[in-house]
Parts: C-alpha cells; sequence; structure tokens
C-alpha cells in the first residue's frame, strides 16, 4: 500500500495500492478493447435504478474470457493489467496457437507462468477444471453457476470460495459471504484466489477522488424530509420512529436483517445460510 503525506485535509489517511510494484504493461491490448456506454445505475427505461453512480473518468471495455472454452491448449501470462471496470488485475494470456485473451489473473500468478484449462490439469495456481475433479480445503474462484456458462462467483478483488463436499452430483462451496451453496461438479472453476487482496484496504481519502471513480454522494435518509425517506422529518435530530433500519423503498435493510425473498428460485441449492453482522 501508498501512503500519502498529510499536505491537505482530503490526503491525511489517503491510500492507494502500489501498481508500479504489480502492473507490466501501461496500455490495454488494443486488439481486446472495445468503447462502451456505463450504465450509471440506469435500466432499460432510462430509470435508475442503482442509486449513486454517474459521472467519473471515461473507460474503454476489456474484453474478459470467462467462458475458457480453449481446452486443453497450454497458455502463458504475458501481462499483468490495471482494469477500470472491475477491482481484480486482469492479463494477457497467449495459448500455444496463438490466439491472445484477456483474463482475471489469480494472486501469485507471475508473468511467463503457465496454465491450462483441463479435466485432467494439475491442482496449481491458474489451472482451470471440473469442480467435481478439487480436492476438499482447495480455494478457488472464477466459478461457474450452470455448466460452460461462464465464470460467475467469485471475480472481484481478493476473492476465493472453499470446496467443502461433494456429494450425489453436487460441489459444495463455502462462498466470501459465508453462505454454503451447491453447484453441479460438472462446473469449472479456476485454482487460487482473484489478484489484488489489498484493493479492500484501500482509503479513498476525499469526496473529489470517489467522484472520479464514478462515484456520486449518498445522503442520508434522516437528513431527507418525510416524503423522500422512512427516516425523514422530525425536529432536529430525531429518532427513526420504527424498530428496524427501512431503506427508500420501506423494505428492511442492514442491521443484520434479512433481505432475501421467501420463495426464491436457488434456496434449494442453499446448505446453510450466510452469517450476517460483524465477522
Amino acid at each position: 500500500m501508498k501512503k500519502y503525506k498529510p499536505t491537505t485535509p482530503g490526503r491525511r489517511g489517503m491510500t492507494a495500492i502500489s501498481y508500479r510494484e504489480i502492473l507490466t504493461a501501461v496500455k490495454p491490448l488494443k486488439s481486446l478493447v472495445k468503447g462502451f456506454k456505463r450504465g450509471v445505475g440506469r435500466n432499460h427505461h432510462g430509470r435508475i435504478t442503482a442509486r449513486h453512480r454517474g459521472g467519473g473518468h471515461k473507460r474503454k471495455y476489456r474484453l474478459i474470457d470467462f467462458k475458457y472454452d480453449k481446452k486443453n491448449i497450454p497458455a502463458k501470462l504475458e501481462t499483468i493489467e490495471y482494469d477500470p471496470n472491475r477491482s481484480a488485475f486482469i492479463g494477457v494470456a497467449l495459448y500455444a496457437d496463438g490466439e491472445r485473451r484477456y483474463i482475471v489473473v489469480p494472486q501469485s500468478l507471475k508473468v511467463g507462468d503457465e496454465f491450462i484449462v483441463s479435466e485432467d490439469a494439475k491442482i496449481k495456481v491458474g489451472n482451470r477444471l471440473p469442480l467435481g475433479k478439487i480436492p476438499v480445503g482447495t480455494f478457488v474462484y472464477n466459478v461457474e453457476l450452470k455448466p460452460e456458462g461462464g465464470a460467475k462467483l467469485a471475480r472481484s478483488a481478493g476473492n476465493y470460495i472453499e470446496v467443502i463436499a461433494h456429494d450425489a452430483g453436487y460441489t459444495h462451496l463455502k462462498m466470501p459471504s459465508t453462505e454454503v451453496r451447491k453447484v453441479l461438479s460438472t462446473c469449472w472453476a479456476t485454482v487460487g484466489e482473484a489478484s489484488n487482496p489489498e484493493h479492500k484496504l484501500v482509503t479513498v481519502g476525499k469526496a473529489g477522488r470517489a467522484r472520479h471513480m464514478g462515484i456520486r454522494p449518498t445522503v442520508r435518509g434522516a437528513a431527507m424530509n418525510p416524503v423522500d425517506h422512512p427516516h425523514g422529518g422530525g425536529e432536529g435530530r430525531a429518532g427513526r420512529g420504527h424498530r428496524r433500519q427501512r431503506t427508500k423503498w420501506g423494505k428492511p435493510a442492514g442491521k443484520g436483517q434479512k433481505t432475501r425473498r421467501a420463495k426464491k428460485y436457488s434456496d434449494k441449492f442453499i446448505v446453510s445460510r450466510r452469517k450476517v453482522g460483524k465477522k
């Protein structure tokens, strides 16, 4: 981590990641980059569905390979790069047949290291194989939810999933949230942990840096009027007036309350619920 001298009140306590010590390329591979318009929290009607997003620096989209459909062809990691669209580092993988693809780089994989996507691959960081062939106790990331459906779970910085059991065609996985979930053993996963675990230790430090990242201001519900939020209104500093903390739309939120739908389609795959509150 890089710490700044407190030359201004905003810089006091600000931290950043020492990218120069980790990254090996400055510019992305042109053939794997395209322009795109960020959603900034809007749905297909143009209405805001995720608040506090918008503005920030213009980005280019890196085409990441989450399908990993080049099987039984060894590949070598050529670069480690920064991606503005995700928290983990990415890298160019050069396959033996000459094709290059971007992948989410695992922690401890260095430039020049080799990996392979194969059912018979060794249990080695960077290798990808079906969950059923991965021994209990192994850490994995980039995990599929459906066979050949592409990586969906544990893709952000420092994340990993622990394989804890194999039973009746399913593999039991312990998620980063502590939830234990069943996934078909024919789904594929990459051995290791997603890179850049220091990401969660960064102190943004000042509002301007957050705006540059595309994060807009968050207003407390208690600072609003009653028409705008269930916590709003009152003379001076008033209590929220009801037992449970609520969202702007009156739904339970935070403080260890359950927010999951009562009858969700994936309930049958959950072995044990996540533990809420302080870990």
